[in-house]
């Protein structure tokens, strides 16, 4: 039986993988391909991540915001009231109220501050 050599259609799919690798990286076929498996799995964890960061920093401004205008103490008090009161506004917009248009965001703070009226029924907060 002839023998069959697997000439450039191998190395052009091994080749494919190799760029801007170091070392055995760049050399060993089955050191690049768990190389990329890793990658993957990084880059996956490393979203999944990402939105978590985002979530304390957008918690970290509002929480900031609020205890220098002396609106609130705690964070999770305002977010509570802010629950009862039905609001439409995630963290995301309130950060960047808290960071660009603190007018507006002692506004908001100071209608849900109201209680008032909470004893009736719950206002509708929203933009």
């Amino acid at each position: 039986m002839t023998r069959v050599r697997r000439g450039y259609i191998a190395r052009k799919r091994r080749k494919k993988s190799r760029l801007s690798r170091q070392g055995a990286h760049s050399k060993l076929t089955r050191t690049i391909a768990q190389q990329e498996r890793r990658a993957l799995v990084s880059a996956q964890r490393n979203r999944d991540r990402k939105k978590r960061d985002f979530r304390r920093l957008w918690i970290t401004r509002i929480n900031a915001v609020i205890r220098k205008k002396g609106v609130y103490f705690y964070y999770s008090k305002f977010q509570h009231d802010l629950h009862k009161r039905q609001s439409l506004i995630n963290r995301k917009t309130l950060a960047q109220l808290a960071l660009f248009d603190k007018n507006f965001f002692s506004t908001i703070s100071n209608e849900v501050i109201k209680k008032e009226d909470w004893k009736e029924s719950p206002k509708m907060i929203s933009i």
